[in-house]
């Protein structure tokens, strides 16, 4: 099996980074890879191309997440139910998906189900300027995920400082921090819990100059590209050394 292949190759490498500490201890449990081998270095985002933009103004209720395939794990159909229950109190509600949408797939059934076909856009194949846009139009992004080894979705929409919705499933609190700090974080496969926190996070108009800015800064403290080069190039020294070069 896949798993199996990989177990072998991750056996073969004498060293081996990962992007989170929840990667690291699934490669260790599932792969039996001794932890001395290995290390954690994070994957980055360009925080001068992610970036607020002032001149953007918000569109009232605009959620947007990024679902780029229709899998289970990405939790997209418990963001969509909490859609729908948020419509029934708030009709501007709506949601835009940075992903392609696939006719017959979950999601696509899910949204007919709960009646949100004019509620719901896929947006793909635009510029990443438009992506950054996107981001800020948003009223908030979601990461509804029930899984994830790391999230560069997240980073990204708090890299332009848009206040962000996670969950804990995998490494993404790891990745946005603590509730109400740098982001705010609800557990996964809850529909309920994801409509009540978006509804609390809709009250708060200044959102954006408090937990919107503080995800930002958690970004540019942590999840540059810089720390990405810095780390690897240091990964690269302790192998070296290793072997005595």
């Amino acid at each position: 099996s896949f798993v199996d292949m990989q177990t072998q190759v991750a056996r073969r490498l004498k060293r081996i980074i990962t992007v989170s500490e929840n990667s690291f201890k699934d490669i260790v449990t599932d792969h039996k890879v001794d932890p001395e081998r290995m290390a954690v270095v994070p994957v980055g985002v360009d925080v001068d191309l992610f970036t607020p933009l002032p001149d953007v103004a918000v569109v009232p209720g605009r959620l947007v997440t990024t679902a780029s395939a229709d899998v289970a794990m990405k939790g997209l159909k418990f963001l969509l139910e909490a859609v729908a229950k948020l419509r029934t109190e708030r009709d501007d509600v709506h949601l835009v998906v940075i992903g392609k949408r696939k006719p017959g797939g979950a999601s696509d059934e899910t949204i007919r189900r709960l009646g949100l076909e004019d509620h719901v856009e896929f947006v793909t194949g635009v510029p990443e300027r438009r992506i950054i846009e996107l981001y800020s139009e948003a009223e908030m992004a979601v990461v509804p995920s029930l899984y994830e080894g790391f999230s560069l979705p997240a980073i990204e929409a708090m890299a332009c400082g848009t206040p962000l919705v996670g969950t804990t499933g995998g490494a993404v609190p790891e990745v946005i921090g603590k509730d109400g700090d740098t982001a705010m974080v609800v557990p996964p496969g809850d529909s309920e819990a994801l409509a009540a926190k978006i509804r609390w996070a809709l009250e708060q108009p200044d959102l954006r100059g408090t937990i919107g800015a503080r995800g930002r800064q958690r970004i540019i403290d942590r999840w540059s590209w810089k720390h990405t080069a810095e780390k690897t190039v240091e990964q690269y020294r302790i192998r070296l050394e290793a072997e005595g070069r």
